[in-house]
């Protein structure tokens, strides 16, 4: 079987532009760049997961249902042993996505593409949404962040209509932000820095 091949950018090129430490919300500052088919490119994911020169360009959902009551949920899981990146196995996350592959670039629109596979593959969505792209997350300060770069996308959902696809989601559903800001310390870094964000105060 051949192996993935997935959307990266050299990381000197995101030093130009003003490489960050955490969240970006000023993502119009970035998304020429990440949309330049210049410095785009797609490589062997095995190759990737060691080299810092380069990042690999994540979509990164946030499902939100009930902000206009003033007591937001967010959709978490608990990502299962068989469930993409093994560094990050047994912690919750709030974040849905996964890495942009060469087969999503067929489209024209691989960010689009790969976001909306990648959320048909995990979830079974039945309910509408609103929202967008708000903001970008990098953590240099560990092993999986020094070669990822996340496109943080917030979906506000019109119910909480949201199933798993996937088996390896554990223990998924809406939980209160309240709850999870007061549980920062079970979940990944990316969503850490999400839900205190994206949900201030």
């Amino acid at each position: 079987m051949a192996e993935e091949h997935v959307l990266v950018i050299p990381t000197a090129e995101l030093r130009r532009v003003g490489l960050f430490q955490g969240f970006r919300a000023d993502v119009d500052s970035y998304l020429p760049l990440l949309h330049d088919p210049q410095f785009l490119r797609f490589e062997p994911r095995s190759a990737m997961e060691r080299d810092p020169e380069f990042k690999q360009l994540i979509p990164y959902v946030v499902l939100v249902h009930g902000a206009d009551t003033g007591s937001p949920s967010v959709y978490a899981y608990t990502r299962g042993s068989g469930q993409g990146e093994s560094r990050l196995h047994r912690l919750r996350s709030v974040g849905v996505g996964g890495h942009i592959s060469r087969e999503d670039d067929d489209s024209g629109d691989p960010f689009e593409t790969g976001l909306r596979r990648e959320l048909e593959e995990e979830l079974i969505i039945g309910t509408s949404w609103t929202g967008g792209c708000v903001g970008l997350i990098n953590d240099d300060s560990n092993d999986v962040g020094r070669v990822h770069l996340g496109i943080v996308h917030r979906f506000d959902l019109a119910s909480d209509d949201v199933r798993p696809r996937e088996a390896e989601l554990v223990d998924a559903g809406f939980v209160s932000v309240a709850q999870a800001k007061q549980e920062l310390e079970r979940f990944e870094t990316w969503s850490r820095i999400c839900l205190e964000h994206l949900f201030p105060g």
